[in-house]
């Protein structure tokens, strides 16, 4: 008899953990550099090579980091929020563009449209391990003292920016 009871008290197991995993949302996943100052970096700029960009250039404003890459499909689904969003000065949003070709890039941008006011080229991926990127996309939102006030996994739909991002921005405006 007891052959048969461990299995089945180890397939209980199981199953009670994957439904409690099914409960959590993984665009909720704690991030440890909340309320901490943004990893210091300096970058090239995409369309700019020759110019570089660091977070030091943003202090005194709330600004956006936003984490894309030609590649993501979720990219091109995020991409006419953050545009939008853009087109609405409401914050200036600088784009980080992971582990990608140079050429694809600015050709993506081309193609679907640039409202960043600039976005730096982190090839190799160094920045984004510094900012605990998961996948792309990703967005951070930094306040005027240069630290990260919140992190938005996955692609930003209407509804982030109106109930979370906007409100938030308007918060640390203050």
């Amino acid at each position: 008899m007891s052959r048969f009871v461990w299995p089945l008290v180890a397939f209980v197991v199981l199953v009670g953990f994957l439904a409690f995993g099914l409960t959590l949302k993984p665009s909720e996943v704690p991030s440890p550099f909340i309320n901490k100052p943004a990893p210091s970096f300096t970058l090239p700029q995409l369309a700019s090579p020759e110019e570089t960009f660091s977070p030091e250039a943003m202090k005194g404003k709330v600004w956006l980091l936003n984490v894309w890459a030609s590649w993501c499909y979720a990219c091109l689904e995020e991409h006419p929020v953050i545009t939008a969003l853009a087109r609405t000065h409401a914050v200036p949003i600088v784009g980080l563009n992971y582990k990608d070709v140079r050429g694809e890039a600015i050709s993506w941008l081309e193609r679907h449209g640039n409202g960043y006011v600039l976005s730096v080229s982190d090839t190799q991926g160094r920045v984004g391990i510094d900012y605990g990127v998961y996948g792309v996309p990703e967005t951070f939102v930094i306040d005027k003292a240069g630290l990260i006030r919140y992190k938005h996994i996955g692609a930003v739909t209407d509804s982030a920016v109106r109930d979370t991002l906007l409100p938030l921005i308007r918060e640390l405006e203050k």
